[in-house]
């Protein structure tokens, strides 16, 4: 503890081991130093292990007795290599990890090697790693969810400082309007100090690799079938547009992405732009998600994220998104008009099974994947009319789906649809339950073998960048490097 006389940043284990760097390298023994200051040789032993804190006149005494001052004892400058692993292994011992595992502290002997302390320290940072890993759940990664969901419907999925930040990149290259061309993003990477190369061998769980040192970006030389190369360096310099660095949660992680793809969607879709064509066609009763995809040349997912985002700012229509996968698992959702999607105990709605009548499931069934699907749905607090799509992705179909109340159908093409449907998912036997008739037919001779996906019982996605492989990433780099 250290004492009133003391600056409150000179910890007892620092001071000590300051004593004993001046005092063995004025070549002078533990028992010479104690009898200079008139103190017994064990007590200030235990002034040098940081079991105590000298006074501020035993300090001066100290600082005398060794020909320096009382600065250079107190300084928060580096100790020598060998003092800073000690102190920060007694300090990892006085920690939780060393008491969870039982270990007691013990004495840091002078014959103890440095290699042992250093594997030692080693050996406890992988134990904390492990831990925190283990730390990084499912349940962690709803949590964080519910949480950035609160933020989004607060401020109604509308980042201002993020969509300023758009505008100044797309001002700083002569940004013209309409659809962001691949060159202009050419252009926004020149401009942040990056080029851009395409290689073959990008590591398998990236998108992009940037590297800091030599100014350069990797993407991938192959587009995926329904990627977009525009999308793939705006996202990346994004990340540094914003000054990203290394995620310390999931939390941090999760909301690094969000941001990313906001800011990416933005620069594809600028808001001075955009804003004044969705007010024409509110006014002209002719929203569209469709014509905003082909408008600035985006996919219906970019579209779909780029009108919420703006919706309710600027059109005043209060607005959900979801996208379901074909097994009906919601894997994105949003909304800020009271519609009641499924929620677990924690009101993460990511992971929940969507309704089976809701325009999200139905429009798997629908022949037709040229044209959009419409339809209204009664639900428990309302009716409700979405507009949806079935798109192809790595992981399989998934539908994308925006909806608005029925109140605010009237500004939508499609709203003259007449396909309907009810929705009653908060009642267990919407759609959740089997009908009576084939429940006591079946329920005791039946037992399905679960197919559980495989991110259900698993850890999130761990390390520097979580889910990438970092030694893949550092490899496809020394490889590269132009040094």
């Amino acid at each position: 503890m250290v004492t009133a006389d003391a600056p409150e940043d000179s910890d007892a284990l620092t001071i000590g081991r300051r004593i004993r760097q001046l005092r063995t390298g004025r070549g002078m023994t533990l028992e010479e130093l104690a009898s200079r200051i008139d103190r017994a040789p064990s007590q200030l032993s235990m002034f040098e292990t940081g079991k105590r804190e000298p006074k501020l006149t035993l300090l001066q005494a100290i600082a005398r007795a060794l020909g320096t001052t009382i600065d250079a004892l107190l300084e928060g400058g580096p100790l020598d290599e060998r003092s800073a692993m000690e102190i920060s292994l007694e300090r990892a011992m006085k920690g939780q990890t060393f008491q969870a595992l039982g270990i007691a502290p013990f004495r840091i002997a002078k014959t103890v090697p440095s290699e042992a302390l250093a594997a030692m320290l080693a050996l406890h940072g992988e134990i904390e790693r492990l831990r925190d890993e283990r730390a990084a759940t499912p349940e962690e990664a709803r949590r964080a969810n519910v949480e950035l969901r609160h933020l989004m419907r607060t401020q109604d999925n509308h980042f201002a400082e993020l969509e300023t930040k758009a505008a100044e990149i797309l001002a700083a290259v002569r940004h013209p309007g309409g659809p962001l061309t691949q060159r202009t993003a050419s252009e926004i990477a020149a401009y942040l100090g990056f080029t851009l190369h395409y290689a073959s061998d990008l590591p398998q769980t990236t998108r992009s690799v940037a590297d800091l040192a030599n100014g350069r970006l990797y993407l991938s030389s192959g587009v995926h079938a329904k990627g977009d190369a525009r999308t793939a360096v705006l996202q990346a310099l994004s990340s540094r547009i914003l000054g990203h660095g290394e995620p310390h949660s999931y939390a941090e992680f999760l909301r690094q992405r969000v941001e990313t793809n906001y800011l990416t969607g933005a620069l594809l879709v600028p808001e001075a732009h955009v804003v004044p064509v969705l007010q024409d066609a509110k006014h002209r009763r002719a929203i569209s998600i469709e014509d905003l995809r082909d408008a600035y040349s985006v996919s219906y997912e970019t579209a779909a994220h780029r009108f919420t985002n703006l919706a309710t700012r600027h059109l005043d229509i209060a607005v959900h998104f979801l996208k379901v996968h074909e097994s009906g698992t919601i894997t994105k959702a949003y909304e800020n008009d009271d519609v009641n999607f499924p929620t677990d105990r924690l009101g993460s709605i990511e992971g929940q099974l969507c309704c089976r009548r809701w325009t999200s499931r139905v429009v798997f069934d629908v022949e037709d994947r040229f044209n959009p699907y419409y339809q209204y749905t009664d639900t428990g607090n309302g009716t409700y009319w979405c507009t949806a799509r079935v798109e192809p992705s790595s992981e399989g179909l998934h539908s994308l789906s925006v909806g608005v109340r029925f109140d605010d159908t009237k500004w939508f093409v499609g709203r003259d649809t007449g396909n309907r449907g009810v929705s009653k998912h908060s009642v267990e036997t919407c759609c959740r339950r089997a009908p009576v008739e084939l429940e006591e037919r079946w329920r005791e001779h039946s037992w399905p073998n679960v197919r559980t996906p495989r991110t259900l019982l698993a850890t999130l996605p761990t390390g520097s960048f979580p889910g990438v492989d970092t030694t893949d990433v550092y490899e496809f780099l020394e490889a590269h490097s132009p040094g």
